[in-house]
Formats: structure tokens, C-alpha cells, sequence
């Protein structure tokens, strides 16, 4: 997410195919983010510069799922688009070079988030999410999180890159 993708310096590196391990390690590399609010556990294919496919093996073990809902385990709809933003921010670490350098990325806004099938515990969340926009440090996202081939959720957001 910085100014524009000439602006991420050396050329973009090759796509990422789900042979290369870009497993929690790779994942915990990329984002400052550990448990228990890491919610990306793998990224299965990266084109830098436009799309991410990210993993998210959603458990019983998960906190939330003590208060949300006893009886009736629901992967709150905020922690799913919070997951599809840290697939965005391994995307934008990524796509524009910024590992290392004590950039983060933050939440700007929140758009259009559709919440359409419930996550339950033993669910794998398929978490796509690609660019549609790129500017000086602000960058605007497409999400969605999969079920196979149910939509789960759908959002919009926006997110800048600032000094930690």
C-alpha cells in the first residue's frame, strides 16, 4: 500500500503457488499481528500487485467462540472482515516490498460488508482479496470469504500505510 506500484522500489516478486510453503511462518513475517488475533494461517496463491488467496482454519479452540454464541458457535462477522484485511496486508507487504521496513498497515474505512453464510468451528475460511485501487500510502480492497462455494462475507475496505 504505498504510493503507486512503481513506487515499491525493486520489481514485484514472482507469484506465489501453494508449493512455495507460504506457510504461518511466512504469514508471521508479513503481519505484526499473533495470536490470538493472527487470523491468516496460510496464504495459498499471491499475484503481487493484485490478489491473495489466504487460509483461515477457523477452530473450536478460537476465544470468541466462548461468548459467540454458547451452544451455537458463530465466527463473529467482524473478525471475518478482520481476517480478510490481514490477507490484504500480507498482499500489500508483499505486492509493494515493505517487510522490514516497520510499516504498518491500518483500517481507513469499511465498505459494503455483506455477511451472507455463518462460519462455524471446523470451518476453512478461503479468504480472497484483491486490489482495485492504489494510491500514495491508501489502498482500497475487494474481499470475500469463502466457504467452498458459499460466500460467507463480502466487504469493501480501505487501508493506509503509516509508520509503527
Amino acid at each position: 500500500m504505498s504510493e503507486t506500484t512503481e513506487g515499491a522500489g525493486a520489481s514485484a516478486p514472482a507469484a506465489i503457488s501453494p508449493d512455495s510453503g507460504f506457510d504461518i511462518r511466512g504469514v508471521m513475517a508479513a503481519l505484526p499481528h499473533r495470536y490470538p488475533l493472527l487470523l491468516v494461517d496460510r496464504v495459498a496463491s499471491l499475484v503481487p500487485g493484485e490478489r491473495i488467496h489466504a487460509i483461515k482454519a477457523v477452530s473450536m479452540n478460537e476465544q470468541f467462540f466462548q461468548g459467540h454464541f454458547p451452544g451455537r458457535p458463530i465466527m463473529p462477522g467482524v473478525l471475518q472482515i478482520e481476517a480478510l484485511a490481514q490477507a490484504a496486508g500480507v498482499l500489500a507487504v508483499e505486492s509493494l516490498g515493505l517487510a522490514g521496513t516497520g510499516k504498518l498497515v491500518y483500517f481507513m474505512a469499511i465498505e459494503e460488508a455483506k455477511f451472507r453464510t455463518p462460519v462455524e468451528p471446523g470451518c476453512l475460511l478461503d479468504l480472497h482479496v484483491a486490489f482495485t485501487q492504489k494510491r500514495a500510502r491508501v489502498c482500497k480492497f475487494a474481499g470475500k470469504a469463502m466457504l467452498g462455494d458459499k460466500i460467507a462475507t463480502e466487504v469493501s475496505f480501505t487501508a493506509m500505510i503509516a509508520d509503527s
